[in-house]
Parts: C-alpha cells; sequence; structure tokens
C-alpha cells in the first residue's frame, strides 16, 4: 500500500472502518464463479459480516443470507431480501412465529427442539433441517471449534439412531474456520461415514461457514469438485454460508496516534480500543497486519523503530505486541489495522464509552462515502 493510500485521505475520519468496495466485488466475483462451476448455492451468514450499506452489491451475487438469531434474520429481510435461513443453539417460543415468517429454511441444533416446534415449521411450510456434529476436528483454535469434544452444537450421530426425521429436509455442517478445501473433503467424508445412510433422503445439506475460498492460495478448483460431487451423489441442493470469505482483505480499521508513552520501550496510545473494536485480536489471539505510510510493520527486531500499540480503554491487556517499522512514528500519524471487516464490526462494543469507530465505502471511483458515524446518544442508548 502507497503512502499515496486513499484510506489515508483527509475525507476518512479517525476511527473509521473503511470497506474498499473493489475489493468486495472481487471476492464476489470468486463466488459467483463457484456457484456457476459447482451447482452450490452460497449466502451471507451475518454472523462474520453484517454491513447491510454494502448489500445493495452483495445481492447482486448471493441469493440470501443466514441469521444465527430473529434479529440477524430480521435484518436479512429488511436490508438484504433474498432468501433467509436460521440456526441457532436453540430458539425460544416467543421468538418462533415471527422467525418462521421470516425463513424459508430452519435447522435446528436438537432433536428435542425439532419435536418442539416442528408441527409450527410444517404449518408455516418452512423447510426444517437439524444440525449434525461430524466429529471432525478442523478449526485451529479451541474458541471455534464446534466439533470439539463435549460440544453443544450439533447432533452426534450415535444420538440419531431411532429418531424419525421423516419432516427433517436438510443437514447443517458446520466444524469449519478460516480453513481450505481439504478440510471441507475430510469433513465430508466423516459426514458420508457417519450419516450416509440418510443423505440420499434428504433435500439439501448445509456446510456452513469457514470456507475461505477468497485467501490466496485457497484451492478453488478443488473446492468446486468437492461440492459438485456431493451435489451429484445424493441430489441434494448444497449451500454455503461463509462469512469471513465474503469480506476477506477488503478494508482497514483507521486509527490515529493520540499520544506516545515511553516505558520499556514505546508504546503508541492510538484512538481505537482492541478489546472493544477488534476483540478477536485478543480472543484467538492474533497479530493483525498494521501499516503505516504504505510499510507493514515487522516483527520484533526486525526492523529499527519498534512500537507496542496500546488502546485507549483503561483495561490493562489492551495492547498489540510489538510492530517494528523503518519509520518514526509521531504523534497524529495515522496507522492502518488491515483486514478489518468480517468479525470486527458485528463484535463491537461501547466499553469504556470510548469514541466508537465510523463506517465508510471507498467506492470503486475512490470517493469516499461515510455512511454511519457514532455519537452520545448511541452510547446511552445501550443502558438505561
Amino acid at each position: 500500500m502507497s503512502q499515496n493510500s486513499p484510506f489515508l485521505s483527509a475525507d476518512i475520519p479517525s476511527p473509521c472502518y473503511v470497506l474498499d468496495e473493489a475489493k468486495l466485488r472481487r471476492n464476489l466475483e470468486l463466488m459467483k464463479h463457484v456457484q456457476e462451476q459447482s451447482g452450490a448455492e452460497i449466502i451471507l451468514a451475518l454472523k462474520g459480516f453484517s454491513m447491510w450499506s454494502s448489500f445493495p452489491l452483495v445481492k447482486q451475487y448471493l441469493a440470501g443470507c443466514t441469521a444465527s438469531s430473529i434479529w440477524e434474520a430480521e435484518l436479512a429481510a429488511d436490508t438484504f431480501g433474498g432468501e433467509v435461513h436460521a440456526y441457532s443453539p436453540a430458539y425460544k417460543a416467543s421468538e418462533m412465529p415471527r422467525l418462521l415468517e421470516l425463513c424459508q429454511h430452519i435447522s435446528f441444533n436438537s432433536l428435542s427442539q425439532f419435536e418442539r416446534f416442528k408441527e409450527q415449521a410444517k404449518a408455516a411450510g418452512v423447510s426444517m433441517g437439524i444440525r449434525i456434529n461430524p466429529e471432525q476436528q478442523e478449526a485451529d483454535t479451541e474458541l471455534y471449534d464446534p466439533s470439539a469434544p463435549g460440544s453443544r452444537l450439533g447432533i452426534r450421530a450415535v444420538d440419531l439412531q431411532g429418531a424419525d426425521l421423516s419432516d427433517i429436509e436438510g443437514f447443517h455442517v458446520h466444524n469449519l474456520c478460516e480453513c481450505d478445501s481439504f478440510s471441507l473433503e475430510r469433513t465430508l467424508q466423516a459426514v458420508e461415514d457417519k450419516f450416509g445412510q440418510y443423505l440420499h433422503q434428504l433435500k439439501w445439506i448445509n456446510l456452513g461457514g469457514g470456507h475461505l475460498m477468497t485467501r490466496a492460495g485457497y484451492d478453488v478448483d478443488h473446492l468446486i469438485a468437492q461440492l459438485k460431487r456431493l451435489r451429484e451423489t445424493y441430489d441434494l441442493e448444497v449451500i454455503l454460508e461463509p462469512g469471513s470469505a465474503v469480506a476477506w482483505q477488503t478494508g482497514p480499521l483507521v486509527c490515529e496516534v493520540v499520544d506516545i508513552v515511553n516505558n520499556e520501550g514505546n508504546i503508541l496510545i492510538v484512538d481505537i480500543s482492541a478489546t472493544a473494536h477488534m476483540p478477536d485480536v485478543l480472543e484467538m489471539p492474533y497479530r493483525p497486519a498494521l501499516t503505516f505510510k504504505g510499510e507493514q510493520g515487522g516483527t520484533a527486531g526486525e526492523k529499527p523503530y519498534a512500537y507496542r500499540i496500546g488502546g485507549n480503554s483503561c483495561l490493562a491487556g489492551d495492547v498489540l505486541p510489538e510492530y517494528t517499522f523503518h519509520q518514526e512514528i509521531q504523534i497524529g500519524d495515522r496507522l492502518l489495522f488491515e483486514d478489518m471487516m468480517h468479525y470486527t464490526m458485528v463484535k463491537t462494543s461501547f466499553f469504556n464509552g470510548v469514541e466508537h469507530p465510523s463506517i465508510g465505502i471507498l467506492r470503486e471511483d475512490n470517493s469516499f462515502d461515510l455512511v454511519r458515524t457514532f455519537n452520545y446518544q448511541d452510547f446511552k442508548s445501550r443502558l438505561s
């Protein structure tokens, strides 16, 4: 990224999440190719990316959304249109009438939930599925592994024995997290080994998210082959619902250096908070790419100027590991935390009353639209 990056424009406030529209379209074009070549359908997982100001573009390529809650289902119907699919670890009886109005597919996490609500879903004409657990661990981080021993997510094959599945039209499978197509291949083998007896009687199979097909080096042809084989072998509608892959590498979180604290090394105090605005950085944890005037930060000892990054909250651990640069950073300089569109805005909070980043879109013609700002009333309205 050059020093003349459009993300450093004076038109962009700090802090601000900035979606690069051209890069989003690039990802969607790849997904269009996957759908055309495999016959599978891709829908957007709102839990990973729900920036609805971008939906006029997204819905040109994807058929709908998947929701993990009634509010996400409402958002899908209100701002996206098209198909609405739902899965939740548990539904409340009070939610079900409205949820069945909004959704065309609903997946249940347990047989007890299925039995409790199946007559309502049948009466509403909603296609029902259950989430299965293939007990195939592929996620690298335990926090994001739905197939870990003792998981509450999905039904194991042993627990389906003797169950009446005559009203079930689909299986929902989700055990991947930013995985490649070979993880999917192993998962499908586990599904066929453990649940193969049911597959021919189904109408659809939802393979969940975690298919990071837009990451550099992902074997897209291998993915297409897996989806096509599954669809043709069992005569199934195959559905994928990625979140990260849609918004992968589509824009940064812009921030500004407010102060520099010298305590066993330089600590940059910036106008964002990792815990409030980039929580996965601390939860996973991972070290995000950081750019300063076109230079990507190096690791400790790699370059002469070393800095830790401190968030503008009172949490002691709101600090990122050391980054190094060939350039000295000053108060007032802008920094770019790269790839902050997925699983960032959806997880933000107003912790400490720290200024919440604005939201904007860098259009394909390099013009900038500021689509959302936040103020005291937004902070106040979260509590009462």
